[in-house]
């Protein structure tokens, strides 16, 4: 039955529907151990700086990926495709670490095994990510990417949020252990869409499969570890790629901030329980993922990255101002509800067009490694987010820990500014015609 399924390279709904699983897996434990556990240990009496040090963890080998994507530049399995063994060994670790993490016993007065056990889940994570982004560069074509970027997220989202309310009903009806199992089924059956889809037509589904690499994937698989670090530093010291860089930080810095503070603040301040908390922003997230799928990329074509950009973090500078001068709105539960599908929606759309935008200034020879140093830094940012809010709550009132987001919103919209993405192609474009003569290796020693 196999041999009748198109590879991803010349199959459009195929390829969609791959990365929207793939994605989807990732939302799955994402959903459950950035919101779903957290507002569950608010709701037990654990600290916001408890809290926070349990989601930075969580986050920590997302900065890893930065030595990860040099990693699988350099080596793979062709026979089964580029980027494919990468993906099927990183779906297979968030699997088993997820079950791993369901036997930790009685995790509330056990963060410290919590946080490693979160820890194995982010570093499997961050690893399918990059084998996924890297598959995504690869078999994507440029005029799809948008759209792509735009299911990708959304189905990101929609993991997360069906995670986090079907999680936190099963947290506070069966116990940590049952919940964290059943939520590792989903992640299981998605295993089958890497086994069953090859990338490109006549590879290997498995080692022991009939099938052959690729001409296309020999043709871009770098073959030195020189060639990928001197190319990534070339394209890498461009300012716009600097200034990309920035960016994302500030921007993952500023929505994890608020992610993680948004259960800690509803539960605690506000009186919520976890239950309510998260079936809010569960639905929140669905309604901005579904967004995401449906026009988030359509509006980014349309419109253009970086004026989409600016709408959006004006839009949230805005809204999270006002919100916090009207303190007196704060007991209505559907302002807050509100305040989560606007951010929602607002966070989908700016990964989008973010994303978008990181990957329009790769150098296609190492656009994979690229684009992960810009996940990277981002993921950076999102741990500096989540150590934040300990500090800032210990030391000023609930408003003004709000209103940080829009301060921290505010330097990355700033920095957009200064970003010109069309200067930036005319540089690369250089750097692709005066390397892509003879050798590119020894073109890159002289450098």
């Amino acid at each position: 039955m196999s041999k009748t399924i198109p590879a991803l390279s010349e199959n459009t709904f195929l390829r969609y529907f791959n990365f929207i699983a793939l994605y989807v897996a990732q939302g799955i434990p994402e959903g459950i151990v950035l919101f779903g556990i957290p507002a569950w240990m608010a709701m037990n009496g654990k600290t916001p700086g408890e809290i926070g040090s349990f989601v930075a963890v969580f986050g920590i080998p997302w900065s890893f990926k930065v030595v990860v994507a040099p990693l699988m530049d350099r080596f793979t399995y062709l026979p089964m495709g580029r980027r494919r063994p990468w993906v099927m060994f990183g779906q297979f670790g968030l699997i088993a670490s997820f079950i791993a993490m369901a036997f930790v016993p009685d995790p509330l007065n056990n963060i410290a095994l919590l946080s490693a056990a979160g820890f194995a889940v982010g570093f499997f994570g961050a690893f399918q990510d990059v084998a996924t982004d890297g598959m995504a560069i690869d078999i994507v074509p440029t005029d799809q990417q948008a759209r792509a970027n735009g299911y990708m997220w959304g189905a990101k989202i929609i993991g997360t949020s069906a995670s986090l309310a079907i999680g936190s009903v099963l947290l506070n009806k069966y116990g940590f252990t049952p919940a964290i199992l059943s939520l590792s089924i989903g992640v299981g059956l998605i295993m089958l869409v890497p086994l069953l889809l090859r990338e490109r037509t006549g590879e290997k589904l498995l080692p022991w499969t009939k099938g052959e690499a690729s001409e296309e994937n020999k043709k871009i698989q770098l073959t030195g570890w020189a060639i990928i670090f001197k190319s990534l530093y070339r394209v890498f010291s461009l300012r716009n790629s600097l200034l990309v860089a920035l960016i994302m930080f500030f921007m993952q810095c500023a929505y994890n901030y608020v992610a993680t503070l948004l259960p800690i603040f509803t539960v605690q301040a506000l009186g919520w329980t976890d239950q309510e908390y998260s079936k809010s922003f569960a639905t929140a997230s669905l309604i901005g993922g579904i967004g995401g799928m449906l026009i988030g990329g359509v509006l980014i074509e349309k419109f253009g990255k970086v004026r989409m950009l600016n709408i959006y973090y004006i839009t949230l500078i805005i809204l999270t101002a006002v919100f916090v001068f009207l303190k007196s709105t704060w007991t209505s539960s559907t302002i807050i509800f509100s305040y989560m599908v606007i951010y929602q929606i607002m966070y989908v759309f700016t990964c989008i067009g973010l994303f978008a935008v990181s990957m329009q200034c790769c150098w296609k020879k190492v656009s994979a490694s690229q684009f992960t140093i810009y996940m990277t830094i981002g993921n950076m940012g999102r741990i500096v987010g989540a150590k934040m809010i300990g500090p800032m709550k210990l030391h000023f009132s609930w408003e003004y820990t709000v209103l940080l987001f829009s301060g921290l919103l505010f330097i990355g919209l700033v920095t957009i500014q200064f970003l010109h993405i069309n200067n930036h192609l005319e540089h690369v474009n250089k750097l692709d015609k005066k390397y892509s003569e003879g050798d590119l290796g020894a073109s890159l020693s002289k450098i």
